[in-house]
């Protein structure tokens, strides 16, 4: 059994990313950065049917990120999927003039040095996954949000920090597509509302589902109405 990696995990999102893939066979590492929300929601994943645990981490820590890859893989499986979608934190997104280079550093280590940091501790193993019709199966995906694509005025630390992020995934996608793992992002306009058909929880987890599995797109993105 392979295993899906969520940095960043909590009861929106990443709960319906689980399942989703936990449904097609996956086990699920669930990391964030409180032990308790993770072992609630590792229990109610595991009553759906879904073999999950979870491993705190720190985005900004690099060595805590590698650390809990590491575990996880030994004890669910290979990471054959790595999900990069942490929420940034409120103080990242000032005004651009109000905008200091000291504001810069904890966007820049959130959405940065975090996904370089879990890159580096897949990768390797993806390599040697079995595989599939003659491709690797090995996914890199990551989620942000719309500034990642149109810079917002308001929220300068996560436009300067998801357009880098956003840079490096292309690169990731040009170059790790070479070997079969696929890299794709995923664009998310305003807020994940679970009212909204468009945006629910469920509804980007399929999105997620479809770029891992259609393997032939590095951008969706589900605009704002």
């Amino acid at each position: 059994m392979t295993t899906l990696a969520i940095i960043g995990a909590g009861q929106g999102l990443g709960a319906a990313v689980a399942r989703r893939f936990g449904r097609e066979g996956f086990s699920v590492a669930l990391i964030s950065r409180h032990q308790g929300r993770l072992d609630a929601l590792a229990a109610e994943l595991e009553r759906d049917g879904v073999q999950a645990r979870g491993y705190v981490a720190d985005v900004r820590d690099p060595a805590s990120i590698a650390a809990a890859l590491e575990k996880a893989a030994e004890e669910l499986g290979p990471v054959e999927v790595l999900q990069y979608s942490p929420l940034p934190q409120k103080d990242f997104m000032r005004p651009v003039l109000e905008t200091t280079p000291a504001d810069l550093v904890g966007p820049i280590e959130f959405s940065i040095y975090g996904p370089v940091a879990a890159v580096h501790q897949v990768v390797p193993g993806m390599r040697f996954l079995p595989k599939d019709h003659g491709q690797d199966r090995g996914t890199i995906l990551f989620v942000n949000g719309g500034s990642a694509v149109k810079p917002g005025r308001n929220v300068t630390g996560t436009s300067v920090a998801f357009a880098g992020q956003a840079a490096y995934a292309e690169l990731l996608h040009e170059v790790l597509g070479e070997e079969g793992i696929q890299v794709s992002q995923l664009i998310i306009g305003g807020r994940i509302d679970a009212d909204d058909e468009k945006k629910s929880p469920t509804a980007l987890a399929e999105h997620l589902w479809r770029l891992h599995s259609e393997r032939d797109t590095f951008r969706f993105q589900v605009d704002e109405d």
